[in-house]
């Protein structure tokens, strides 16, 4: 049994997902928007929806990461961020596969290392689908 999250009916790019940004405040916008391009950027085979309200970037039809937008940060989400490797620490959460990291307005953030993550994770997810 796959542990993937698989069957959606994606798009190569979802004019939902561009309303969701713009639906932002400008701060919190900003960063959301700016990560998820960096996620729509890993290959030629992203692909995308709105899942449970929030942008989600997949290979075919198996999610690997997310944006959300809360009242004062953002999250970058992976979903399945426990099995990546985080040399520099940044992932927060403690679910069996889950893993995010938030990201506040004025706030450092490691931006090579939240890129290595989000590369990590698509490797990960083309590597799952490769070996089905």
């Amino acid at each position: 049994m796959s542990r993937l999250l698989r069957g959606f009916d994606t798009a190569r790019r979802d004019a939902a997902i561009d309303a969701w940004m713009e639906a932002q405040s400008a701060e919190l916008g900003a960063i959301a928007r700016h990560w998820f391009d960096v996620m729509r950027a890993c290959g030629g085979d992203v692909r995308e929806l709105m899942h449970d309200g929030h942008p989600t970037v997949c290979v075919a039809d198996a999610a690997f990461a997310y944006v959300n937008v809360f009242r004062a940060h953002v999250n970058v989400g992976f979903f399945r961020g426990a099995e990546i490797d985080d040399p520099r620490h940044l992932l927060e959460g403690t679910g069996k596969f889950m893993r995010h990291v938030k990201l506040r307005p004025g706030e450092f953030v490691d931006d090579i290392a939240l890129k290595s993550l989000i590369e990590a994770a698509y490797a990960d997810i083309t590597r799952r689908l490769l070996a089905e």
